[in-house]
């Protein structure tokens, strides 16, 4: 039985009464010849059918509702409820409008072909009520697909709010003229509408031509195709009009000629703009002529001139878009490549340095001095004075170990900064003690969400400065928290921070834990306005079926006053109201006016800039930005700020050139602030950020060529960290005097070495002050001459016999030795290494800074302290060049230790025996917790090993 005459069966069967209910005796549910009118009915109310029908569609909607209700509390809380509305306004009317134009697509073109095929059927047929599908139906089907592709289209309103408020990028492309905000606010959408067009069509179009077959509208009798003349127009017009937005999108194709990277140019080459730019625009032209010509052949037939078009067209395009480039990049370009390509080279080398803002790097030739001298460290004394001892990793094993106090508190991370403390600015290393719920001893209901609601108190240390056992010398430190500094914290409580954390009900008759203390605990209530008030019950309801937990409505414990505090994870917060930013990895804490600030820095990012390479991640800061869409365009234009003890967010705009913030503020108006309305002492903690400079790093060590031949022939490719060397050098933060500048600064500093080689080509500097802030500064040092790199100062390390042998030594009996991060420092016109020296014990985890090894000039020298090793340093300055340690530039790896000096003396093996009995009796003082003992043990060890490098130098 055909299809058509199943149809027509039941369709018969429907109007002559026979189709009735199965039962049990007739389970294929066919009747029996009964009429239906004796049949007996079970009629359920409709009223009764609607109540069922509402309550599912409530229960299914009741947890949005109230995640939207809870959000819109939230964002209001913070001033932000117009975020939100302007938000969701677009996205609701993006749905209407898609699901709207669906629908009445859809349902037209399919209506119009059941009124049509149902003609011919009930004339095929001699039945004039027969219809195998009915209005009603295909209005349905209609109605369903708009709503999947509405549902589908809410994701697009960036691309539109973008498009309604575009800004000029005030650049040209070199090849079509128009300002790169055509590229990266209107060439997207319009992309997008051409792709929802061409699919609307061509669903309708496959609807049509089903719907002709059912209905016999369009069929085959023998070698022929039938179909009646009025489906013809019908379907030869949906077919034109997809043909038009195919050439629509051939057109549009152009510009992605921009983005190509088929060639040694990423963006448009010499193939791309002589071969495929004019074969895709003659294609374009061509395919709305074809669709002319398809609607032409209705009215006057000429298939066979049209068909023989069509082929010719079809071939020509291959040919031109496939075949042809191939031939003319293999035989025309590649045999005279460079100049063949050389003007779109400086396309793409130009585009590439303004898309990662690197147009305005100020460069300095600079010829290093041999090695610094006295009169170099006096007058660059404020640089000396704040280089950065402290690892971020061994810092935050000590903080852990000295200055968590209690289980259930947790340092996160470390982060650099600077204060003026005693009138001048000192950089210091601090870290929030945040509260972490996980690690709670008795984690009932009452204590992970009434009474340990927050953290408390921070930890700073100098970066430079440690006591006689190796530890920090903190600047703030315990519970309550000590300061020996002027910077005052009159809110130490963390509510807000970097770990996730549930929700807290605050104002509560329950006292909230502050921090241990003797034989009670001190406690206090929460004065801050953060939050979401929740006095009364329906506010309890909702909270309650939000989180699933119904001892929000239950406990007796909420007042009047109560508020639950939720969203406390600060990136989640800031993604939450502006998820069009992209964050930066590290979150830092400020503390400005008494209260603890932390600053996030955020990124406006784009992959539509044309002409540039999007980023190429080496590491994983890399790959978290590069991540967003594979991104060719990035600024820094925010800094955002939330409040640690009530959540108060602000947006700083600080790059008013930026045309992606100036879109997004014109979408927003209510959520960004100029830079200026920051306050004066937050402005002055403002750093330039990690990742970003990461970026222009990677960028920069090959775009410093501006020379289209030199980049050809890749003859100056720069990297920042040498090729097998496991251990990445990041940047760094240094308080440094550059040149011709007047005053040190704060700044962000990395090092570039030769692709292939260790020795040191220069570096950058990112300027962090207010007055320069985010000036970029390269030194480039002369290729004729050596000047030492990182991985061959390691291996001048590892060469010396005094530090090989005592890192030996340290090692024999279970102690880690752990080397920090190298850092390469200009001092005057002089370079100086910096790298501290940790030791801990196998079984311990307190990291204690034991030596501070310094290099200039090829000489390496150790000390107690940096003051000692720079002593040392200096004291060695007259000793002979043909003495001193020779490098290996070319050197891949360091090199192995040299054999230690004879030490078979009485002194020395008594040296050796007294020095493991102290490293013993300190190994067993750390497992029973006798810090002191420890300490002190540690101390004599250090004399003793000092006594031994005297006995095997003499």
């Amino acid at each position: 039985m055909t299809i058509e005459e199943l149809f027509r069966k039941i369709k018969n069967m429907q109007d002559s009464g026979e189709w009735t209910e199965g039962d049990g005796d007739n389970e294929s549910g066919w009747g029996d010849g009964a009429s239906k009118s004796t049949r007996p009915r079970i009629r359920v109310p409709k009223l009764l059918i609607a109540v069922v029908v509402l309550i599912f569609v409530l229960l299914l909607l009741s947890s949005g509702l109230i995640d939207f209700y809870t959000d819109l509390l939230w964002y209001s809380s913070l001033g932000f409820s117009s975020v939100l509305w302007r938000r969701i306004a677009p996205q609701f009317g993006l749905v209407a409008f898609t699901g709207i134009v669906t629908f009445l697509v859809y349902g037209l073109n399919w209506r119009k072909a059941v009124r049509i095929g149902t003609q011919e059927y009930r004339a095929a047929t001699g039945n004039p009520g027969a219809a195998l599908v009915s209005p009603g139906q295909v209005t349905i089907f209609a109605g369903i697909f708009a709503l999947l592709a509405a549902l589908g289209s809410q994701a697009r309103w960036p691309l539109v709010m973008q498009f309604l408020h575009r800004m000029p990028f005030g650049e040209v492309d070199p090849i079509f003229g128009h300002d790169v905000g055509f590229y990266v606010f209107k060439l997207p959408l319009l992309d997008a509408l051409q792709s929802w067009l061409q699919g609307l069509v061509t669903v309708s179009l496959i609807g049509c031509v089903i719907l002709y077959l059912l209905c016999r509208s369009l069929r085959s009798e023998g070698n022929r195709i039938i179909l009646i003349r009025r489906a013809r127009l019908h379907l030869f017009s949906l077919a034109a009009v997809l043909l038009a937005l195919f050439g629509l999108g051939l057109w549009l194709s152009r510009y992605e000629l921009l983005y190509s990277s088929s060639g040694i140019v990423y963006g448009m080459g010499y193939t791309d703009f002589h071969v495929r730019l004019p074969a895709l625009t003659v294609l374009s032209i061509a395919t709305v002529a074809a669709s002319l010509l398809l609607l032409a052949n209705f009215f006057k037939p000429m298939w066979k001139i049209s068909g023989i078009l069509l082929g010719v067209l079809f071939v020509a395009g291959l040919f031109a878009h496939s075949i042809l480039p191939s031939l003319v990049q293999n035989y025309i370009v590649k045999p005279n490549e460079y100049e063949r390509e050389k003007t779109f080279l400086a396309h793409h080398i130009s585009s590439t340095r303004k898309a990662f803002d690197l147009e305005d790097v100020r460069i300095f030739q600079m010829t290093p001095q041999p090695e610094i001298t006295e009169g170099e460290v006096r007058e660059d004394a404020n640089t000396v004075e704040n280089i950065r001892l402290w690892d971020y990793e061994p810092l935050l094993r000590t903080y852990k170990q000295l200055q968590e106090i209690r289980t259930y508190y947790d340092f996160s991370d470390v982060d650099i900064d600077r204060y003026s403390i005693g009138g001048k600015n000192r950089q210091v290393m601090l870290s929030v003690r945040e509260l972490d719920l996980g690690q709670l001893q008795n984690p009932t209901w009452v204590n992970t969400h009434l009474e340990f609601t927050h953290g408390y108190g921070v930890v700073m240390n100098p970066v430079n400065e440690m006591n006689e056992g190796g530890l920090p010398v903190f600047f703030m430190q315990d519970l309550p928290p000590k300061s020996t500094v002027p910077i005052k914290i009159d809110r130490p409580q963390i509510y807000y921070g970097e770990k996730p954390t549930s929700y807290a009900l605050v104002k509560t008759d329950v006292k909230e834990f502050d921090y241990p203390m003797g034989d009670a605990n001190a406690r206090s209530t929460y004065e801050g306005k953060g939050g979401v008030a929740i006095h009364s019950i329906l506010q309890r309801l909702l909270f309650a079926f939000k989180y699933r937990d119904t001892e929000i409505l239950f406990t007796g414990s909420l007042k009047p006053e109560s508020r639950i505090l939720y969203n406390r994870n600060i990136r989640a917060a800031i993604h939450k109201v502006a998820p069009f930013l992209v964050l930066e990895e590290d979150i830092y804490p400020v503390i400005i006016d008494g209260r603890i600030l932390w600053l996030q820095d955020a990124y406006t990012a784009s992959a539509r800039y044309p002409y540039s390479r999007p980023l190429a991640a080496r590491n994983r800061a890399l790959a978290d930005i590069a991540s967003y869409d594979g991104v060719n365009y990035i600024r820094n234009s925010v800094k955002i700020t939330v409040d640690a003890y009530d959540g108060t967010m602000r947006f700083y705009v600080t790059d008013t050139k930026d045309p992606l913030i100036r879109s997004w503020a014109a979408v927003f108006p209510g959520l960004f602030e100029p830079a200026e309305k920051a306050p004066q002492g937050l402005r002055g903690h403002f750093r330039y950020p990690e990742d970003f400079f990461e970026v222009q790093s990677e960028i920069y060590r090959i775009y410093h060529m501006t020379d289209t031949n030199t980049y050809y022939n890749r003859e100056d490719v720069w990297m920042t960290t040498p090729s097998g060397q496991e251990r990445r050098i990041r940047p760094n933060y240094v308080t440094m005097q550059l040149m011709d500048e007047p005053e040190p600064e704060f700044t962000l500093i990395a090092p570039f070495m030769p692709v292939g080689r260790n020795n040191l080509i220069g570096w950058m500097a990112a300027r962090c002050d207010p007055r320069h802030y985010g000036e970029l500064i390269v030194y480039q040092f002369p290729k004729q001459e050596l000047v030492f790199g990182p991985s061959q100062v390691d291996a001048l390390i590892d060469q010396n016999p005094v530090i090989s042998s005592q890192l030996s030594l340290w090692s024999q009996r279970g102690s880690d030795v752990i080397r920090g991060d190298l850092l390469v420092i200009p001092i005057g016109k002089s370079l100086l290494y910096v790298q501290p020296l940790y030791l801990k014990a196998e079984r311990g985890d307190l990291p204690e800074l034991k030596r501070v090894i310094l290099s200039t000039g090829g000489r390496v020298a150790w000390g107690e302290t940096f003051d000692k090793a720079l002593k040392e340093l200096l004291g060695s300055s007259d000793t002979p060049a043909a003495a001193r340690p020779k490098p290996q530039p070319s050197a891949q790896t360091p090199s192995k230790p040299a054999t230690s000096p004879d030490v078979d003396s009485d002194e020395a093996k008594v040296l050796i025996r007294r020095a493991r009995e102290h490293y013993e009796n300190a190994e067993a003082a750390s497992r029973t917790g006798d810090w002191a003992k420890y300490g002190a043990e540690l101390k004599e060890l250090e004399k003793t090993l000092n006594a031994l490098d005297g006995a095997i130098n003499q």
